[in-house]
């Protein structure tokens, strides 16, 4: 399956009305990351961007961009957090895999770190790095793309969850880009669901 046809099976489930694309400075990105980005990321950014699903999971930015209200969540960061689990709760041992091999693309409610490991030299056959915080095991790999994993994820296929939290309920699976989301808030909407919020922009200058 290509990168656009994995797209295209989440978009099944997963509409992108509410995605943008990221337009990222994709030569930049790599120059920063040291490295290139799998196909299925950059299909991914292309057609949804950055943003949460079901406010529950968030897929992040590669490069920092300034928010319209808070700067939106970003690669670097969460790659550093879970760098750190990795050393500090025995990843390293357990996998014979260096901190500098694991980049974060997403994070959950449940304070998961998803990732790549990136011991391959060829990037779409990373695999998927999970960091749990309450899962069974403080990291799990799982032998798929990111958006073959976020599909099977999202369509509830794996039989024990591979992140600490239920996003998924057997109803609707929405996508927000975060510029949707920091212009909802603006307006004294619920960034998510787009619905009044009384909370909404109270920060707003």
């Amino acid at each position: 399956m290509t990168e656009n046809a994995r797209i295209k099976a989440l978009e099944q489930i997963m509409p992108a009305t509410h995605g943008a694309d990221e337009d990222v400075d994709w030569p930049a990105a790599e120059t920063a990351w040291g490295t290139r980005f799998p196909a299925d990321f950059i299909a991914f950014m292309g057609r949804f961007g950055a943003g949460s699903i079901n406010g529950e999971a968030s897929i992040l930015l590669p490069m920092p961009k300034p928010g319209l209200q808070w700067d939106p969540a970003e690669m670097a960061e969460e790659t550093e957090n879970a760098r750190q689990m990795w050393v500090a709760e025995g990843g390293r041992s357990a996998f014979d895999v260096d901190p500098e091999a694991i980049i974060a693309w997403g994070v959950t409610g449940g304070s998961d770190i998803l990732c790549w490991l990136t011991s391959d030299p060829d990037p779409d056959r990373w695999p998927v790095l999970v960091c749990g915080r309450h899962t069974a095991d403080s990291f799990a790999v799982y032998p798929y793309g990111m958006a073959e994993f976020l599909y099977l994820l999202c369509s509830d296929e794996f039989d024990v969850s591979p992140v600490s939290i239920t996003f998924w309920d057997g109803g609707h699976l929405s996508f927000v880009h975060w510029r949707k989301a920091q212009r909802r808030w603006q307006e004294g909407r619920n960034p998510e669901t787009g619905e009044p919020d009384p909370y909404a922009g109270e920060f707003t200058d």
